[in-house]
Order: C-alpha cells, then structure tokens, then sequence
C-alpha cells in the first residue's frame, strides 16, 4: 500500500512528464497481464510466436465468441486489418508480420470517439486470441534416436 501511494505521489509531483508515468507504469505491470502491453492511450499490443494466418485464424474466431460482428477482413502492406464492432464500440486489429512465425497484434477499441479507449476490452481481445494461440494442436516433438555405444 505504501508503494501505491508514493508511486501516486511521485507521478502527482512530476505532472505530465513521461517520467512520471512511467514511473506509475512500472508498479501495474504484473496485474495487467503477462507479455501484454498497454499505452496511455488504451491501444493494446502483443507479439505472438505464430504466423501472421494463424493469429487472423485465432482472432476472427476469438471476436465471433465473444459475439462481435467482424466489417473487414483484408490483407495490408504490413500483415492483415480487421475492424469489428460491439455495442457503441469499433475494434480495430492490426497484425504485422514481423518474421514468418512471428506476429505482433495491436488492438484499439474505440468508444464513442478517438479520445475514448476501452483498454479492458482491447485487452481482453488479445488475452482471448493467445488463448485460442495456446489451445492449437502441436506436432508431436521430434524422436531422438538413441546412440548405441
């Protein structure tokens, strides 16, 4: 609790400056989630060991669970777009093909205009499609062939 509030009191003390909100950042990172990030401005990002498809596969059938209705799906420069809307919100998706099996996600939820973010659902969005990353079948590892002496 002490932590807490002299994180609060350093970030109060510092005003606008980027030091104090990292400052504030660096004690909330454990709770918001494990290889998640967040900006101050509510857009959420992850990088996925997985190929740019697979990721698309997992997060069009992570909106569709979670009863969102997909209005774009198309191939960009970088990866692939998609833009899904919920009640008084716009999803938008952005997976950027870094390597061939690596993906980086980055999700803005808008609610009611571009000043208004909905990190709890961007994120939830991302915690949802690395669920279904993690649930995918795996090939069965490599036998190794035991030397003989």
């Amino acid at each position: 609790m002490m932590r807490l509030l002299a994180v609060a009191i350093v970030s109060v003390w510092l005003g606008g400056c980027a030091a104090g909100l990292v400052v504030a950042g660096a004690g909330t990172g454990v709770a918001m989630g494990t290889g998640v990030d967040h900006t101050l401005s509510g857009i959420t990002y992850k990088t996925f060991t997985a190929p740019v498809g697979e990721v698309r596969q997992a997060s069009l059938r992570t909106l569709r669970q979670m009863d969102m209705t997909v209005t774009d799906d198309r191939a960009s420069e970088a990866g692939w777009i998609i833009k899904a809307a919920a009640t008084e919100r716009t999803i938008d998706i952005e997976l950027e093909k870094l390597t061939s099996n690596t993906t980086r996600m980055r999700v803005a939820v808008d609610k009611g205009g571009i000043f208004f973010k909905d990190a709890a659902t961007a994120t939830e969005i991302v915690t949802q499609t690395a669920q279904t990353i993690d649930e995918r079948p795996r090939p069965a590892p490599a036998k190794v062939a035991a030397k003989r002496s």
